[in-house]
This record gives C-alpha cells, structure tokens and sequence, in this order.
C-alpha cells in the first residue's frame, strides 16, 4: 500500500500555487531522481521470455489506475492504496523500465500540480528501485541446495525496497511542510501497516505467474481479476478501520455537543478550548502531531460530566460543598467512561488531560493535588486553556471577563495556578490576535463558516466569566 502526501496549500504565485521553497525542492529532486533512474533503467537489457504487449500495459495500467483512485486517507496528510501489489507484479512480468513509467502515467487526480507531482514521483521512484532490486536477483540466481530462490527472495526483497522508499519519501515531505518528527509520522502513517504491506509482496509474485498462465478463457487477465476479489477484501478492512475510528471520534464529539447543549452559555466551550490548547501545544513542543493529539484530548477534558447528575451541573446558584465536591469528581468519571477504549481507540496522553487539567502549579488543584513538574504538560496545557475560556464565556449567576481582563487574570496567576512558562508562551499567542481570543467572534465564525484557529480577526469585549482562583462555580469547576 504506497503512501501519497496530501500537502497543506501553499503559496500563490500569480495563478500558480505552489508549497513552502524547502517542500518545492524536495519535491523536483524526487522527480528528477526518478528521471535519471528511468533512463539507466530503459538501457538494461532484459531476458523476459514473454513479449510485453500494448494490450498488457494497458490492462496493468488500468489496474494501478484503480489501485491510486481507491485509496485510503490516514493521519498526518498522508494516504494509502494497493499500488504497490500491481507496481510489483509489473516488475515482474516487464521490461525494467515499465513499471516505474507506469506508476508514473496511470493515474489522475485534481489535487495541485506539485501534490500530484510529488505523488507519481515517489511513486515511480521506489518502483523504480524495487525494478533494480528484481533485476539483479534475475541476473545472479541464489541457490538452496537444488532450489533457485532468486524469485522468492527477489520480490521481498523489492517489495522491502518499495516500502522503505516510498515510506520515507512521504515521512520526509511531511516533516518538511509541518515539522512533524520522522518517528511520529511513522508511528502514526506507516508503522501499523508495514507487517500487512511486506506479507502481501508475495501475491504480486502470484499475480505475474498467474497473468503468465492463464487459467480461464486462454488469458490470464481473468485469474488476476479472479485474485482482486480477495485484495479488494483487504483494502476495504484498512479502509473501514480509518472509518471506525473516525466515526468513534465522532460519537464522542456529538456526546460533548450533546453535554454543551443543555447550557447555553457553555456553547462550544470544548471545542474553543481544544483550539486554544492546540496553538498553545504547537507553540510550545513545535510538533502538529502533538498538538493535534492534544486537540483531541481536549474536546473530550469534561466528558466526565455526562455522570454529574444536571440539578447540580445547571444549578444556577450557589454550589453546596457537597454539590462542589460532586463536581470535583468528573475528571475522575470521565476516565472511569472512556476506560473501555484504553489502547483501543485513545492512548495515555488523553487520560492525563481528563484526570489532571484541573491540577494547579501551587498544589491546590484535583483530584490529586499535584504541583508544579509532577502535574503531565499536557493537562497543564489544556488547564490554562479551560481556564482562559471559563473566564470568557457568561453564567446567569457571574460576569464574563473580557479577553483583556481574562488574560490578566491568567498573567496574576502565573506560578500559582498556571505554568509560568506556558502563561508567557499563552501571551504571546493572544497578542497575534487568533480567533479564540474573543469568544464572541469565535462562535460566530463557527456558525457562519470554517474556522482557522489561527486566522487574525478584529477583537471586541466579550461577556465571560469566572476568577481563576478555586471556590465554589469558578474555572476550576
């Protein structure tokens, strides 16, 4: 399943639009590399017993066609299909050259010029490696004894090389555009399908032999079709596993929305502070992955009070001590929800949000009264931003802040409540004016159109609430 780039928009040059200069280079080195190793490759002579025909490179072509339309997205900007399981089997069958050129020319999108350019690059450049890897198997047999396993070790060893290079073509070009750590894009692209994509190389063998003696109609295209059923099969569970988990994400969002419906001035409190808290995680660990793996935490840091019984979560007074007190244990309920999803669907980061993002710096938060280090970064990421949004955002029995008094209040509390270094990282992205600073144009642009979180926007006096300093419906709620 090669990997392809979908990149972030770049750009505009006149009419053309084009990446980030570090992005552009990379991308016509691919190509070029591709080029030069096409042209060595259409100079080595070949021994296929078979005559490729015309009507072969279209069936094939058609196939990797098919392969590169029904491809599955994945995280980080990249995506996959089953390219590689034709690119392999045409390496086999082909002159050297082949494969590479077809990879290139059989396919069509309406991405931009240099995605797409990108794409067929890397594409054709690993098959082109994967033709070398082949041919120098075909050319020194490798015995065992009576048995030549120059095939066998030949198109695993090719498939190894396509993977390799297709991987770390795609991990690098988006590293360049978001300065995503290689390990992480790996970790979140590649790694979880690289032991399926080196155990399928051996069908690729299959359906060369398989094209080469035909079985049914005296054409071999009918058993290669044959075979697609199964393959078909295999792309559609990667495919539903992406939706499985997307639409998990999604359930869980509309159980947030669900919960912020009840109250209206809690109106996309979770999703306001999910934006803070990925500007503030980009800023602060200069990695997107990390960031958008804080995002998600963060939409689902109240999730726990989906237990709290709603005369105590909307009472519009006064809480009791013993109603605070209630209050006081939804992070611990929300981690006791989402316990099922352990390692399945959420990893540790998004249960150290839920416990801790109501921690303090001074050892005066819950549930467990940590301080300082000892409280996980990323909830004292997500704590500054719930707290900055609790500020701003009205109840019928207190206030709002505006953005320049919450930010104030935020600055006061520095070392106290909130991490000092994290209030002055937190200053200086409220100063570039990002949408989130002012509640009020933040929910309009949700209603009215597709937010940025770091779109400049015109500020205005927000009505908001909430000292930051612990006591009965404060931001520590």
């Amino acid at each position: 399943m090669p990997f392809s780039l979908r990149l972030s928009p770049g750009a505009r040059g006149g009419n053309l639009t084009v990446p980030p200069p570090k992005v552009l280079a990379f991308i016509i080195g691919c190509c070029l590399a591709f080029l030069l190793l096409e042209l060595y490759l259409f100079q080595i002579p070949h021994n296929q017993a078979r005559i490729f025909t015309w009507w072969d490179w279209i069936f094939w072509g058609g196939l990797i066609f098919w392969s590169v339309w029904f491809r599955v997205r994945l995280p980080l900007g990249a995506s996959m299909s089953q390219l590689f399981l034709f690119a392999l089997a045409l390496v086999v069958l082909a002159p050297p050259w082949v494969a590479p050129l077809s990879a290139f020319l059989f396919r069509w999108n309406k991405k931009a010029w240099y995605k797409e350019l990108f794409n067929r690059s890397q594409d054709s450049l690993a098959t082109a490696l994967a033709a070398l890897v082949w041919t120098f198997f075909q050319e020194n047999a490798l015995w065992l004894g009576s048995w030549n396993l120059s095939a066998g070790v030949g198109i695993a060893l090719s498939a190894l090389t396509l993977f390799v290079v297709n991987s770390t073509l795609v991990a690098f070009a988006i590293h360049l555009n978001t300065k995503t750590p290689l390990r992480e894009i790996w970790r979140r692209n590649m790694g979880w399908v690289a032991l399926s994509y080196l155990l399928l190389s051996p069908l690729a063998l299959l359906l060369a032999r398989a094209y080469e003696t035909p079985l049914i109609g005296n054409w071999g295209g009918w058993t290669v079709l044959f075979f697609l059923i199964p393959l078909y099969y295999s792309r559609f569970y990667w495919d539903e596993k992406v939706r499985l988990e997307q639409a998990f994400d999604t359930t869980l969002e509309v159980l947030m929305n669900a919960l912020e419906a009840k109250e209206q001035e809690t109106r996309f409190h979770s999703e306001r502070v999910a934006d803070i808290s990925r500007d503030l995680a980009l800023a602060f660990y200069k990695d997107q992955a990390k960031a958008q793996d804080i995002y998600r935490a963060a939409r689902l840091h109240d999730i726990g009070k989906i237990a709290i019984p709603e005369a105590v979560l909307l009472k519009p007074g006064k809480l009791t001590d013993a109603e605070y007190a209630l209050i006081q244990t939804h992070p611990q309920k929300g981690v006791e929800l989402l316990s099922p999803a352990r390692k399945v669907a959420f990893d540790d980061l998004v249960y150290r949000v839920i416990l801790h993002h109501h921690e303090r710096w001074d050892g005066r938060g819950y549930p467990k009264g940590l301080a300082g280090q000892e409280i996980p970064e990323e909830a004292r990421i997500v704590g500054l931003a719930d707290a900055y949004e609790a500020m701003t955002a009205g109840r019928p029995y207190r206030e709002a802040l505006t953005p320049e008094e919450a930010l104030k209040e935020v600055q006061e509390n520095s070392g106290r409540q909130f991490d000092p270094d994290l209030v002055r990282l937190f200053t200086q992205l409220w100063e570039q004016n990002p949408i989130w600073r002012d509640r009020k144009a933040y929910i309009a642009a949700k209603e009215g159109s597709l937010l940025r979180s770091t779109s400049p926007q015109l500020s205005s006096a927000s009505a908001s609430p909430s000292p930051s300093e612990p006591g009965p419906r404060t931001s520590e709620e």
